[in-house]
């Protein structure tokens, strides 16, 4: 029999991760007997080189707050986390730790499901890690955005109806509206939203957060991070066995 290969997620507040289940049940359908999945919930991110001394880890995911955070933790970076300055999986090989982000992979392919040709310019609400591989998508398809944060150029407070009608492709980055907070929802002028408007909200537990029940009550189209949580997943998946010496 293999040796065991441990995996698992860090981040903060994340006992409701997706990502134990999802993988757990992937071991089973594939029965991997000697594989496991755990959270490793996480009050400060230096407590990760503890977590890199568990026997057998193979591989982890990372998750908010630690995106950004890890990445002095480690011994190399993919191209893709290098230039996006976020890391949201990790493989360990002969001790060396190496970041990867498949939030790309995840969100490249839930934007083309969805896009139509006129979502030619974009708002991104937020600008943490996840934000960052949105960017990285939007580049890479020549779409022009501008970001709202809470204390950046434009802000929540600046943030008009005319600004989001000429967005028709918003992006939610933020965790705001999150479980078990459902009724949380960013400060924003939905009275902008049209027909014409896809709404992406990376968020993925409720299926349907605030954001997504204002702009859809708009006639907007709307996706929330569901698509992009599996196919960012099968992409953890396939970098952990591919990498495999």
């Amino acid at each position: 029999m293999e040796n065991p290969r441990k995996f698992g997620i860090v981040g903060k507040n994340i006992s409701y991760s997706f990502s134990k289940k999802y993988f757990e049940n992937k071991f089973k359908n594939l029965m991997l007997n000697n594989h496991s999945y755990e959270i490793f919930d996480l009050d400060d991110i230096s407590k990760v080189d503890e977590i890199f001394k568990t026997a057998d880890l193979a591989g982890l995911n990372v998750t908010i707050p630690y995106k950004e955070k890890v990445i002095p933790y480690l011994d190399e970076l993919s191209d893709e986390a290098e230039k996006i300055g976020a890391v949201n999986c990790i493989v360990i090989n002969d001790g060396i730790k190496k970041g990867f982000n498949t939030d790309v992979d995840g969100f490249e392919k839930t934007l083309l499901l969805h896009k139509k040709d006129h979502h030619q310019s974009a708002l991104i609400l937020g600008n943490g890690g996840a934000a960052k591989a949105v960017k990285y998508v939007l580049e890479k398809y020549g779409i022009p955005y501008v970001t709202v944060t809470r204390n950046g150029e434009l802000n929540y407070t600046d943030l008009t109806a005319e600004i989001v009608n000429e967005h028709p492709l918003i992006i939610q980055c933020t965790p705001v509206g999150t479980f078990p907070n459902v009724d949380d929802c960013l400060d924003f002028p939905f009275d902008g939203i049209t027909a014409n408007h896809l709404i992406i909200d990376l968020i993925y537990n409720p299926s349907y957060t605030r954001f997504i029940k204002n702009a859809a009550e708009k006639g907007a189209k709307t996706a929330n991070g569901f698509y992009m949580l599996e196919k960012q997943a099968e992409k953890n998946w396939e970098i952990w066995n591919f990498q495999k010496k």
